[in-house]
């Protein structure tokens, strides 16, 4: 059989509860651990024995998801300080953190990332996110709409991208004789001056050893495509379907390459929750045990959500009236289309399950083989370029993934067995920034 032609991109999501709803209190998970350092670590140590291209945090800066008891709500860790800390215990993979266009500056932005490229050689990636609440956090009474956010991301970024290019890349001259560490002519204020940010730079670091350190988006709205297809290295989406996602990939690389840019430098990433079992029986037998472990409660509260509709005169045991349901073709999300799709005929109680498993991402209960053959078919059908990770229990669940699932990958050639090149943009085959 001949090799693949290309090989996949793989990150993980960092979600130490585990992706799947209600599984932390699983007894195999190690809820006790979330927000330290020792699970993490263990977490990100495992995605580099795999060969995983890089570690992902996402964050939110609202605990709303938090007080209603939602697993799947990021925040437990900020994602610069926590990848900072697994520098030092990690060697090659990347690390791509989540920061807030939103609520802070780009200079501090510009910094923290600069910093974090430099202290791991090139291995620093910067989730771009508009958020879309937390404003009572920062003095704000009501959140800014899509528009202005997205504009103000769009200037943000050119201001980090200038900071980050301010230092010539032979400012750095270390000479002792003239007492100079630096060259000062070498040095270039950016003189910014624009709709929601004057900064007259420069940074005070070195230029990043990426040039830029790795760009992420994951914006499906039109204007978070527009962003997105500007600016980032790595697009981040959610496509249960695969026909649907064959659709967004040819649209989005067409848009890049409208823009001047190179499609094939730009990594179309949708998430995947695999269940992995040596069996399909006991694949299966995985899946139904997690799918106790979903809080009724939170678990109607999230079907409710979905189809955006009210089942509180219903038993969880019964099906929704077909008068109530959305009409598919008319559903504001993929996700919402695919469960509205379904719910005729399911119950409450297997909706919420299918709910807890996926998010809007497509999930899989099988062998690691059976598994595989999805993953290849997606990416031999060009509808992804690789995937994210979104492991359902943690730490069992993710070994499975790692230790069977993506053996399986690299058996086949469609992943790599050794890291190859000097940085994270390298190593994923994106642009190279001088």
């Amino acid at each position: 059989m001949p090799a693949p032609s290309r090989q996949m991109a793989l990150t993980l999501f960092m979600l130490p509860f585990g992706y799947h709803t209600g599984v932390w209190r699983h007894p195999d998970s190690r809820p006790e651990e979330v927000g330290r350092l020792s699970l993490i670590r263990e977490m990100a140590q495992a995605a580099e024995r795999a060969k995983l291209h890089a570690c992902f945090f996402a964050d939110s800066l609202d605990v709303s998801s938090i007080r209603i008891g939602g697993n799947r709500a990021s925040g437990r860790y900020d994602p610069v300080v926590v990848m900072a800390a697994l520098i030092g215990y990690t060697e090659r993979i990347g690390l791509i953190g989540t920061v807030s266009t939103t609520f802070t500056h780009p200079f501090n932005t510009a910094r923290h990332i600069a910093e974090l490229d430099i202290l791991s050689g090139g291995r620093a990636g910067w989730n771009i996110v508009t958020s879309v609440a937390g404003q009572e956090n920062f003095g704000m009474t009501e959140m800014p709409d899509s528009a202005e956010r997205y504009a103000r991301a769009t200037e943000y970024v050119d201001v980090v991208k200038q900071l980050w290019h301010s230092w010539d890349r032979d400012a750095v001259v270390i000479d002792r004789e003239r007492g100079l560490w630096a060259d000062g002519t070498k040095i270039h204020d950016i003189g910014h001056i624009g709709q929601h940010f004057d900064v007259r730079g420069a940074l005070t670091l070195p230029r990043p050893p990426q040039g830029y350190p790795v760009l992420v988006q994951a914006g499906q709205s039109p204007d978070g495509i527009e962003l997105g297809s500007s600016i980032a290295d790595l697009i981040y989406t959610a496509q249960p379907d695969q026909q649907k996602s064959v659709d967004f990939y040819a649209q989005y690389k067409a848009k890049v390459a409208s823009k001047g840019r190179d499609p094939e430098r730009v990594k179309i990433i949708p998430g995947i929750m695999p269940i992995v079992g040596d069996t399909q029986a006991e694949a299966d037998e995985i899946a139904a045990d997690y799918g106790r472990y979903v809080d009724p409660v939170l678990g109607r509260q999230q079907v409710e959500s979905t189809l955006a509709l009210d089942t509180s005169d219903l038993d969880l045991d019964e099906r929704i009236p077909a008068e109530r349901l959305p009409d598919p073709e008319h559903a504001t999300t993929p996700w919402q289309r695919t469960i509205a799709r379904i719910a005729p005929e399911r119950t409450i109680r297997e909706l919420m399950v299918e709910l807890s498993r996926a998010g809007g991402h497509q999930w899989m209960a099988s062998t690691p083989s059976r598994i595989a053959d999805r993953m290849i078919d997606w990416f031999e059908s060009r509808a992804c370029d690789g995937f994210n990770l979104n492991c359902p229990q943690v730490p069992i669940g993710m070994n499975r993934v790692l230790e069977q699932l993506v053996p399986e990958l690299q058996e086949r050639g469609y992943f790599q067995t050794e890291y190859r090149g000097d940085t994270l943009r390298e190593r994923m085959g994106l642009e190279l920034v001088d």
